[in-house]
């Protein structure tokens, strides 16, 4: 990455969130950008630059500046006593912290990041969100494990948040509620993955059941 791209990088991730704030009221669209320039005493004609690739490169911006406020909130070993659960429960509430009371934005943000044209992309942000929260969260697994929890994760994460941006229960309970229901999931999957890929001969072998159909014990 040159200079050039990395400070425009951290430009975006600087003004994602007065986007935001503005996308609230404009949408993910020029008039965003602009308001959200004047508000952080930008140049305008820099941050219509930094954007001018549209809503994804807006709604991708805000999502680095969610990564870097999970990563504030929970990085340092601050979930290394924590069982695996809790760390995900609290890396996904992290996320949601950075977007609460722009609940609209995000709104607006999953509409567009579900149009056909944004799926590919949209795929990749959430594989990206769920891969850095596993990280968070200590996992070092590098076999297939790594793919199935990233995919899993990512699931779970992008459900919560439509749940989420349409909460208006105390305290976002529902969406507390869901989420805790979606890990206990998870939990329960990975209980019995766990049972099925034991030591070959404790595992359930179809092989051997005909075999004693056919040839029983005597």
């Amino acid at each position: 990455m040159t200079d050039d791209t990395a400070s425009l990088h951290d430009l975006r991730r600087q003004l994602a969130p007065a986007i935001a704030d503005a996308a609230v009221f404009d949408g993910w669209s020029s008039q965003a950008v602009a308001q959200a320039a004047a508000a952080s005493g930008m140049d305008a004609d820099l941050a219509a630059y930094a954007f001018r690739d549209g809503p994804m490169t807006m709604i991708a911006a805000w999502i680095d500046h969610v990564d870097a406020a999970m990563n504030d909130a929970l990085a340092g070993g601050v979930l290394s006593n924590l069982a695996i659960r809790e760390r995900i429960r609290r890396l996904v509430w992290a996320r949601l912290d950075a977007a609460a009371g722009r609940e609209e934005a995000l709104s607006r943000a999953l509409s567009i990041m579900a149009m056909p044209q944004n799926l590919v992309a949209s795929a990749r942000l959430g594989w990206r969100s769920a891969d850095r929260m596993w990280r968070l969260a200590g996992d070092t697994a590098t076999d297939y494990n790594h793919y199935s929890k990233r995919a899993i994760l990512a699931a779970i994460y992008a459900a919560t948040l439509q749940v989420y941006a349409n909460d208006t229960s105390v305290d976002k309970a529902a969406s507390r509620a869901f989420l805790d229901r979606r890990i206990e999931g998870i939990m329960r999957f990975e209980k019995a993955k766990s049972q099925l890929l034991r030591q070959p001969d404790e595992r359930f072998s179809m092989t051997r059941l005909l075999g004693r159909i056919r040839y029983p014990a005597r």
